[in-house]
C-alpha cells in the first residue's frame, strides 16, 4: 500500500529538437529524481498525470509550422533509459506517451496522450504510476517530415507526489523494473 508524504507538485523537463532535423530524429532529456526516491525508507514518486507541450522554441509561429510537411512529433516518458528509441506500449518502463499530428497542408493539428498507471494503495493513488528509479527519461522526435525552420520544444509537465510504499510493494516495483531492463 502507498501513503502520500507530500501533496501534488510539478516537475518539468524539455527536449529541444533542432530546426530542420531529419525525419526520425530523436532527442533525449533526463529528470533527476534522486532527491525524492529513497530505497531504505521505501520512498517513491507517484506520477498522477503527464502533459506534453509542443512549441516553437522561439515562441513564434503556430503548431502547424513545427514541421516542414505533414507528419507528427512523438514523445515518451519512461523510467528506464531507452537511449533515443521510442519503445512499444507493452514495455513496463513506459510511463506516458503522446503524439502531435501536424497537417501542414490544411494548417491543422491534433494531439493524443496517455498515462499507464499502477494499482497500489488507496483510491487517491490507484491511478498513479509508481517510480522507484532515480531518473526519468524524456524522448521526443519527428516522424514523416523534417522539423520546421525553428527549434521545436517538447516539454513534459509531470504532476506527482512523494509516497511511501509498503516494503513488498516497493520490492514488487523494483523487481518489475529490473526485469524490464533485461
Amino acid at each position: 500500500m502507498a501513503t502520500s508524504k507530500t501533496g501534488s507538485f510539478y516537475l518539468t523537463e524539455n527536449a529541444l529538437l533542432p530546426a530542420a532535423s531529419a525525419d526520425g530524429t530523436r532527442i533525449q532529456a533526463t529528470i533527476d529524481l534522486g532527491a525524492y526516491v529513497n530505497v531504505p525508507t521505501g520512498q517513491a514518486i507517484a506520477i498522477e498525470s503527464v502533459d506534453f507541450v509542443y512549441q516553437a522554441a522561439n515562441g513564434a509561429g503556430n503548431a502547424a509550422a513545427l514541421l516542414a510537411a505533414p507528419g507528427s512529433i512523438s514523445v515518451q516518458l519512461t523510467d528506464l533509459n531507452p537511449s533515443t528509441t521510442l519503445i512499444i506500449a507493452d514495455d513496463q518502463s513506459l510511463v506516458a506517451s503522446g503524439c502531435l499530428n501536424v497537417d501542414t497542408v490544411n494548417s491543422t493539428v491534433s494531439h493524443t496522450s496517455d498515462l499507464y498507471p499502477d494499482n497500489f494503495g488507496p483510491a487517491s493513488l490507484s491511478e498513479a504510476f509508481m517510480v522507484v528509479n532515480d531518473t526519468l527519461y524524456l524522448v521526443a522526435g519527428n516522424d514523416g517530415a523534417i522539423s520546421g525552420a525553428t527549434n521545436v520544444s517538447v516539454t513534459a509537465r509531470i504532476r506527482c507526489r512523494v509516497v511511501k510504499l509498503a516494503q513488498k510493494d516497493w520490492m514488487a516495483i523494483a523487481i518489475q523494473s529490473t526485469a524490464s531492463d533485461n
